[in-house]
């Protein structure tokens, strides 16, 4: 009788592991579910950061091309204000020669 006793102890304790384990699996299967959908999400908001990525590196180019055009017509600016400055001095120059050549005459 005992040995009966013992055998349904232990076919009960393993039933319930059994349960414990079917538990578990059910609990896997939705971690598992839970992880493919904050996969899905993540692989959106990921295509969603690229293409932000790609328009904010468009427009870091155009600036870019604004910029050195802007630098380029400011170059020109200031040598063309250089250039005139020096044909000021030199007319300057030749005025004040001129000036000293006409002193000269009159002397």
């Amino acid at each position: 009788m005992k040995t009966f006793e013992e055998k349904e102890k232990k076919l009960k304790n393993a039933i319930s592991k059994l349960d414990n384990l079917n538990l578990n699996l059910e609990n896997l299967s939705t971690s598992v579910n839970d992880l493919e959908t904050q996969k899905n999400q993540l692989k959106i908001e990921k295509e969603e950061i690229e293409k932000k990525y790609s328009n904010l590196m468009k427009e870091h180019k155009n600036l870019r091309i604004h910029i050195d055009k802007f630098n380029s017509e400011n170059v020109e600016k200031i040598n063309n204000q250089t250039k005139f400055s020096k044909k000021i001095d030199e007319l300057n120059q030749e005025t004040d020669n001129l000036l000293e050549e006409l002193d000269k005459w009159q002397i």
